[in-house]
């Protein structure tokens, strides 16, 4: 099974999250992946601190993460799931961000599931799979 980490859990695994690490070594590294789009979130979400030590510790947990994480490519599967997902949404009147489109899309063009924290938007994906690491439970749909 493939696992695509939604921003949430990038920035858990950053905070020392204990649920989400035991979670991440009861799976291979080599089946987790990261979309750009959540490198994109996290980066703006550091650069909106002020400067500070803690700005800096965040960064440099960002640039170790982001040198062990592998990518999930931007793909024609993932680029087919962005225009279904969004469409459907709108369609239903239930907009979410475009960039938490982009994320799902990653999971549904790889027919991997999202490890999120965003239950209130994901779970509205239909067909989406997702697990929320974050959980105790570690809630699986």
């Amino acid at each position: 099974m493939k696992y695509i980490l939604d921003t949430n859990a990038v920035s858990a695994l950053m905070k020392g999250d204990e649920r989400l690490l035991a979670r991440l070594e009861q799976v291979s590294w080599e089946a987790v992946a990261v979309p750009q789009p959540v490198f994109a979130e996290v980066a703006y979400g550091i650069e909106r601190l002020p400067k500070s030590k803690r700005r800096e510790t965040l960064r440099n947990k960002f640039e170790t993460l982001r040198s062990v994480l592998a990518r999930a490519a931007w793909s024609e599967g993932v680029t087919d799931a962005f225009g279904n997902i969004k469409a459907t949404l709108e369609r239903r009147g239930q907009r979410i961000e475009d960039f938490d489109v982009a994320i799902a899309a990653h999971a549904a063009g790889e027919n991997a599931t999202l490890v999120t924290a965003n239950v209130a938007d994901m779970s509205r994906i239909p067909g989406l799979q997702w697990e929320d690491w974050s959980a105790p439970d570690v809630g699986v749909r």
